[in-house]
C-alpha cells in the first residue's frame, strides 16, 4: 500500500541537528564535573568546596531568578531570554580549578541548552496533522478506565501517534520493544484494531499478562453468558434496525467492563521505587502484585447484571476472548536457541497461530531479550512491514531499538520514549572492555570521534526532573542529608570506603537518624554494637548546619539534567540522521513533563 501525497512535517536538518549537539555537548563537557559528582560522597570528598565558589543562599537565589527553576519549563520556549555566546556560557567555570564561579550565567546557559529552547524539536501538533490528514481519530475506550494516570496520559498520546503512523505507512503490525505489562500493547490493539506484539526480556511481566489475560476472560465470558441468556428476539431486532443507537450502547457498554476491570489492573500495577539516592525522580521499579480470589471478581460484574441485555455481545468487539496469548521462551532468549529449534518454531508457530494471526487485533506478549543484533523473525514468526515503538525503554534498549529499525527493511518507522539513562553502557567509560561490543551511547560518529563519555552519575543526574521540582515538588533532602552523613560514620568508622550492598529505602522507615544508621549499618553487615547513640548524633550534629550546601548542589544538578538528557537524545537523533533510508526523524515532546518526566521520543520513518 503506497503512502499519501501530503507531505510529512519540516524536518531539522542534519547540519541543525549536529551544530545544536556541538554546542550543548561543550557547555556539559564544562559542567561534567558537577554531573559526575554523587551526592552519597558529598561530605567525605568535601564535593562543595572542590567544586563551588558561591556560598549555597546565592545559589540558590540565582537558579529561582534567572535559570529554569524560575518558572515552569513545561510550555515555555524563551530563547531570546538568553545570550548566544556560547564563548561567554563557557566563563561560568573557572577554566584552571574547573570550580563554579557565575551562577547566573550557569543559570542562564542550562535554560539555554535545553530541548525546548534549542529549536529542535518538532511540535506533536505538527506531526499528527501531517500523518492524519483529514481521517479522524478513533473513539471509545478511555484508558483512564484501566490505568493510573500518569500511564493512562502517556498510553493515550502515544497510542494515538503510533496509530497515525501505522496508518499513514499503510501497516496494520506493531512491535512493541520493553512492553512490560502490556499497556501500551493492549490499547493499541483494543482501541485501534491493530495487530501488536509486544517483546519483553522478563518472564514475571509476561505471566502476569497471561494471568491478567485469563482474569479478563472470565469477565467477558460471564457478560457474555448472561447476555444471551437474556437476550430476546425482538431486542436483536430492535438493535439491527438501529445500528447507531447500538454502537453508542456498545461503547457505553465497553467503558462500563473496563471500569470492572480497573480494579483487576490497579492491584496489578507497577510500584515505582528510587533505586539511588541522587536519582530522586528515575522511573526504575521492583514489581510488587496481589493474586485475587474468583470471589473477588465475580461481585463486580453481578452488580451490573440487571443493566446488561441485548448490548452485552458488543463487548466482543472490543477485544476477542482469546485475542490474547502469551508465547514464553520457557524461561531462556530466543537468541539462546539453537538453529534447529528456531527452524523448528518457524514451521510450526504459524500454523498454530493461524487462526489467531487472522484477527486484526491481535496482542501477543512475548519474553525475549533484544539486542543491536536481534533478528526479529526470529521471535515473531508472521513477521511483516510493522512499526517499531517503545514507551520507557530502560537503558541500551532505547538505543537498540533506534539500530534495528535502520537495519531491519521490514520495520518502517519507529517511535521510541526512552529512560534509565544511568543505565546505558558507554563505549569510552571502561576502556579495557571488549571492543567489539555494541554500546548505548554514543551513537552518533561525532559524539564517537570525540571519544565522549558522560559518566553513570552525570547519567543518573539526567534522570531528574527538573519540571517536578520547578513546581514545587522538592528534592528529598533530608534524606540525602542522611546518606551523605552515613557515607562518613561508614568510612571513619569501619573504615569502608566501597561495598556492594546498598541501603535503599531505609529513610522512609526510620523514625530517626540514630535509627536509620542502625538500620542502614544491618542493611551493610557492619556491626553497629560498637557504636554508641552519642556518637551517632555527634555527626549529625557535626553536619547538620552544612545541610543548605547539600540542597543547593542538588538544585545545581537538578538545572543540569534537561542538558544532559539534549546530549543523549541529540546522538539519537543525529545517528538517524546519518543513515541514507530514512525519510523524516525528529524529536517530539509527547508527554507533560510534570507527569512523565521523560516526555521526548525519537521518531523516523523510512523512504517508500
Amino acid at each position: 500500500m503506497s503512502r499519501p501525497a501530503r507531505a510529512l512535517p519540516r524536518q531539522l536538518p542534519a547540519a541543525a541537528a549536529a551544530r545544536a549537539l556541538r554546542r550543548a555537548a561543550r557547555f556539559v563537557r564544562r559542567a561534567l564535573p558537577l554531573c559526575r559528582a554523587h551526592t552519597v560522597e558529598f561530605f567525605t570528598r568535601g564535593l562543595w568546596e572542590r567544586l563551588v565558589v558561591p556560598p549555597p543562599h546565592t545559589v540558590l537565589e540565582a537558579l529561582r531568578a534567572a535559570g529554569p527553576l524560575a518558572r515552569p519549563l513545561a510550555g515555555a520556549s524563551d530563547s531570546a531570554a538568553a545570550p548566544c555566546d556560547d564563548d561567554m556560557f563557557s566563563s561560568a567555570f573557572c577554566e584552571n580549578s574547573e570550580k563554579l564561579i557565575d551562577v547566573h550565567l550557569f543559570a542562564l546557559a542550562a535554560k539555554y541548552y535545553s530541548l525546548s529552547n534549542l529549536g529542535v524539536c518538532t511540535p506533536l501538533e505538527d506531526v499528527l496533522e501531517a500523518l492524519k490528514g483529514n481521517s479522524q481519530g478513533a473513539t471509545g475506550i478511555k484508558a483512564d478506565e484501566f490505568m493510573n494516570n500518569k500511564k493512562s496520559h502517556e498510553v493515550q498520546v502515544m497510542s494515538e501517534l503510533v496509530d497515525n503512523i501505522v496508518n499513514y505507512c499503510g501497516i496494520k503490525q506493531v512491535i512493541d520493544i520493553g512492553s512490560g505489562k502490556g499497556y501500551l500493547s493492549s490499547f493499541l490493539s483494543m482501541q485501534y484494531n491493530l495487530k501488536v506484539y509486544g517483546i519483553d526480556s522478563s518472564n514475571s511481566n509476561t505471566d502476569g499478562a497471561r494471568e491478567r489475560n485469563r482474569k479478563l476472560k472470565k469477565h467477558w465470558r460471564a457478560y457474555q453468558s448472561r447476555g444471551r441468556a437474556n437476550l430476546k428476539p425482538q431486542s436483536l431486532e430492535k438493535t439491527n434496525d438501529r445500528p447507531v443507537e447500538s454502537k453508542m450502547k456498545s461503547k457505553t457498554i465497553n467503558e462500563e467492563l473496563l471500569n470492572n476491570a480497573k480494579s483487576l489492573q490497579s492491584r496489578d500495577q507497577v510500584i515505582m521505587q528510587d533505586l539511588v539516592p541522587s536519582c530522586g525522580f528515575t522511573e526504575m521499579g521492583t514489581f510488587e502484585t496481589r493474586t485475587e480470589t474468583e470471589a473477588d471478581l465475580m461481585p463486580q460484574t453481578k452488580s451490573h447484571e440487571d443493566k446488561l441485555s441485548e448490548e452485552v455481545l458488543a463487548i466482543l468487539n472490543v477485544l476477542p476472548a482469546d485475542a490474547v496469548e502469551v508465547f514464553s521462551s520457557s524461561h531462556r532468549n530466543w537468541g539462546e536457541l539453537c538453529e534447529e529449534e528456531k527452524v523448528q518454531r518457524k514451521k510450526t508457530s504459524p500454523k498454530t497461530k493461524a487462526t489467531k494471526s487472522s484477527e486484526s487485533n491481535l496482542y501477543l506478549p512475548l519474553t525475549s531479550c533484544i539486542t543491536a543484533e536481534t533478528e526479529l523473525s526470529d521471535i515473531v514468526t508472521d513477521l511483516e512491514d510493522c512499526v517499531m515503538v517503545g514507551l520507557h525503554t530502560c537503558g541500551d534498549l532505547a538505543a537498540n531499538t533506534l539500530r534495528i529499525f535502520a537495519a531491519k527493511p521490514e520495520v518502517k518507522a519507529v517511535c521510541s520514549v526512552g529512560c534509565c539513562y544511568h543505565l546505558l553502557s558507554e563505549q569510552f567509560e571502561n576502556q579495557e572492555e571488549c571492543c567489539d561490543k555494541v554500546w548505548g551511547f554514543p551513537m552518533c560518529q561525532y559524539l564517537k570521534d570525540k571519544g565522549w563519555c558522560c559518566g553513570r552519575n552525570a547519567r543518573m543526574s539526567a534522570c531528574l526532573a527538573l519540571e517536578r521540582v520547578a513546581v514545587g515538588q522538592m528534592l528529598p533532602t533530608e534524606s540525602l542529608f542522611y546518606r551523605a552523613v552515613l557515607q562518613v560514620i561508614i568510612e571513619e568508622m569501619y573504615g569502608v570506603t566501597k561495598s556492594d550492598r546498598h541501603v535503599g529505602k531505609t529513610f522512609s522507615k526510620s523514625s530517626s537518624f540514630i535509627d536509620y544508621v542502625r538500620r542502614s549499618l544491618k542493611k551493610l553487615e557492619l556491626d553497629d554494637s560498637k557504636l554508641p547513640d552519642s556518637c551517632i548524633m555527634d555527626y549529625y550534629e557535626k553536619y547538620k548546619h552544612r545541610m543548605n550546601e547539600l540542597e543547593a548542589f542538588n538544585m545545581l544538578k537538578v538545572v543540569l539534567a534537561p542538558c544532559i538528557e539534549v546530549l543523549i537524545l541529540l546522538d539519537r537523533l543525529c545517528y538517524l540522521k546519518e543513515q541514507e533510508n530514512i525519510a523524516w526523524s525528529g524529536l517530539v515532546k509527547l508527554f507533560d513533563p510534570v507527569k512523565s518526566p521523560r516526555c521526548y521520543a525519537v521518531i523516523a520513518l523510512k523512504e517508500e
